[in-house]
């Protein structure tokens, strides 16, 4: 049921029954979560991260309008949550000039580290890293896989779906030290979608709070995923 159709005769029947479009990805329905939310139920499992942060954002907000600026991020936050929602991940949350996407098994498959790597990929594509004149809002992305919690976290109303661990962690780390255009692999999620190395870029780098560097491979919005 979570992933009845919305359109359609299916459209009239599933909110009767209680089951309406998931905010975090409106192709699935909210009952399950709202479930855990209200139980504040999870569990460990081997899912995927992507974290796209925008880099330079404090300059950008101090040379334009508050208006203007506001109306940029917002274009982001619409755009990332599209290219997210359309790779089977699920929208975690904003934070500040970041967003965070999380794919699960339940919805992006056994595939999710590729699904978060062509999502990556995508996402420098559709803020226009590719274009000669450069992108609309310039944008960095760190990608891992592991093993995280994922379910309700907190213990009053305000609880919210999200991922908590180590891997979520460094995730956020390498997404605030990824360049314009790159997309930083963790090797973990690289061996996860199969990824081949031959051509890429490595690095080994010493991430704020890790006791040992993380080696990443490097991807552009040109290099071809697999």
């Amino acid at each position: 049921m979570c992933a009845a159709p919305f359109g359609g005769p299916g459209g009239l029947v599933m909110p009767l029954l209680g089951h309406a479009r998931w905010a975090k990805n409106p192709k699935y329905c909210a009952g399950c979560f709202r479930m855990l939310r209200q139980n504040h139920g999870g569990a460990e499992i081997d899912c995927s991260l992507l974290f796209a942060d925008v880099r330079g954002s404090t300059p950008l907000a101090e040379q334009m309008p508050p208006r203007e600026f506001t109306r940029l991020m917002g274009r982001f936050y619409d755009t990332a949550s599209d290219v997210l929602v359309n790779h089977d991940a699920f929208v975690d949350k904003f934070v500040g000039d970041e967003i965070i996407g999380i794919f699960v098994p339940a919805m992006a498959g056994e595939v999710h580290a590729s699904r978060a790597i062509d999502a990556a990929q995508a996402l420098l594509r559709r803020t226009g890293h590719e274009e000669a004149d450069g992108p609309w809002v310039p944008i960095g992305v760190g990608v891992n896989t592991g093993t995280a919690y994922v379910g309700s976290i907190g213990e009053g109303p305000d609880t919210e779906m999200t991922a908590m661990g180590d891997v979520v962690n460094t995730t956020a780390r390498l997404s605030s030290v990824a360049a314009v255009g790159e997309v930083l692999v963790t090797a973990a999620a690289a061996a996860s979608a199969g990824l081949s190395a031959d051509t890429l870029e490595r690095r080994s780098l010493p991430l704020k709070g890790k006791s040992e560097p993380t080696d990443v491979l490097v991807l552009k919005v040109s290099a071809g995923v697999r």
